[in-house]
């Protein structure tokens, strides 16, 4: 089988994936936002997952030749027999699943389906989802039967977004599909372009679960640390001094407290519960895990403003600086970012909040948040009541935090960044 391959979303995912098929065979990428196609047409990638020579260097100008060829255009995807989706799954403001993106991706994709096409899924989702959900659309649009006239397979993606040691070559893929038959194809796709190698999971409801519960299994272990980080407070205790001295230990599993936002661990574990509650079973765990991690951005202000207190900080209309608004370190990606938590819970003091992250788009937290970052200009000479250092970005350390507070303010370290003498707090 001569493979052409559409890949459907070039977010984080989707776009370093298409790359490295796009060095071995023809791959058209189709994204809905036609912003972000004419940016990638250009050679850019403003997620920094690809850089500019490495995605110049695969752009095709057709849909024949090996290389990416990136369109906005649901017709451009006719002549190709494999199509990927990698569109986000995330949750509403009930934490229930939101299937949008994935139903929309899956209409487009059944609308130029052809007889012996296959469609993998890589987004994130609760077991029964693609076989459910997914294939009836792709049937229905198409006007195919499944597993007679198209294939379907599930490879859950393991992108990190700002890693760039664990890159999608080298991270083991798992791979499944709807027969014995198409697995292997399917598995020998991702063989060709993931040197870390793959493994073939039995069925795709085996591979959707296993995906669920990696993050899952994440969010309760910062869940677990989160809960002895308030415990350790209590006691005057510092917590990282005591991660350390317990990781000492061969069978010690390494976990830091923090806030857990982000595209996959502050979201997967829903999907999961809420499949667990359609089939009659409350996840008791798995919730209170959740339920621990999104407690912490308005733990961490509200500490603040205690520790403020103490100092005989008035706390109306004080100014505090909060460090960072992305999910994560040394990386661009603002999708559920839990530091907007500290921010709202400061406001609900009548605080002036000042938000800098020098990795951030301006525009983009404009949009999703309603914030105005500050440049590095405006730390000079503004005396904070508190600074809270959020995300551990590299380039934080080479801000003197002392000369950023008054001398009466107070220091919170989220990540533990700075030593221990430097901060008035830290989880």
């Amino acid at each position: 089988m001569e493979h052409h391959i559409t890949i459907v979303g070039l977010g984080y995912v989707g776009l370093p994936l298409a790359v490295e098929f796009a060095k071995h065979y023809p791959v058209v990428g189709f994204d809905i936002n036609t912003k972000r196609v004419v940016e990638l047409r250009s050679g850019t990638d403003r997620t920094l997952e690809v850089p500019s020579p490495e995605l110049q260097a695969v752009l095709a100008v057709d849909k024949q030749s090996k290389g990416l060829y990136i369109t906005d255009q649901v017709s451009d995807l006719s002549q190709s027999n494999v199509y990927i989706v990698t569109v986000p799954t995330p949750t509403d403001d009930l934490n229930k699943p939101i299937f949008t993106p994935l139903i929309k991706a899956s209409e487009s994709v059944g609308s130029v389906l052809k007889q012996g096409d296959i469609v993998i899924y890589e987004s994130t989702v609760y077991p029964g989802v693609t076989e459910d959900i997914c294939v009836p659309i792709l049937e229905r649009e198409s006007g195919l039967q499944f597993n007679m006239d198209f294939y379907a397979g599930y490879s859950p993606e393991r992108i990190n977004p700002g890693d760039k040691q664990h890159t999608v070559t080298k991270i083991l893929k798992v791979t499944s599909g709807s027969t014995p038959e198409i697995a292997k194809i399917i598995d020998d796709l991702y063989k060709s372009v993931i040197t870390a190698g793959t493994h073939m999971a039995p069925s795709i409801k085996v591979a959707e679960a296993a995906k669920v519960i990696e993050n899952s299994q994440r969010d309760i272990n910062i869940a677990f640390v989160n809960e002895l980080s308030k415990i350790f407070r209590l006691l005057d205790i510092d917590t990282k001094a005591v991660l350390e001295a317990a990781g000492t230990k061969w069978n010690f599993i390494k976990f830091t407290p923090g806030l857990v936002g982000g595209h996959c661990i502050g979201v997967d574990p829903y999907y999961l519960a809420q499949k667990a509650i359609e089939s009659g079973y409350n996840p008791e765990i798995i919730l209170a895990g959740r339920k621990m991690n999104d407690s912490m951005g308005s733990y961490v202000a509200t500490e603040t403003v205690k520790m403020m207190i103490k100092k005989g900080a008035t706390i109306k209309d004080s100014r505090v600086l909060v460090l960072g608004i992305t999910f994560k370190e040394n990386c661009p990606d603002i999708r559920n970012s839990r530091v907007i938590d500290i921010i709202r819970e400061f406001e609900t003091y009548d605080i002036q909040v000042d938000v800098y992250d020098p990795w951030a788009s301006a525009d983009e937290v404009q949009e999703e948040y309603g914030l105005d970052l500050i440049c590095s200009d405006t730390l000079l000479g503004t005396d904070y009541q508190a600074v809270v250092l959020a995300v551990s970005h590299d380039k934080f350390t080479d801000l003197n935090i002392q000369n950023l507070k008054a001398p009466s303010g107070v220091v919170f370290d989220v990540k533990a960044m700075l030593p221990a003498e430097q901060t008035d707090a830290r989880l």
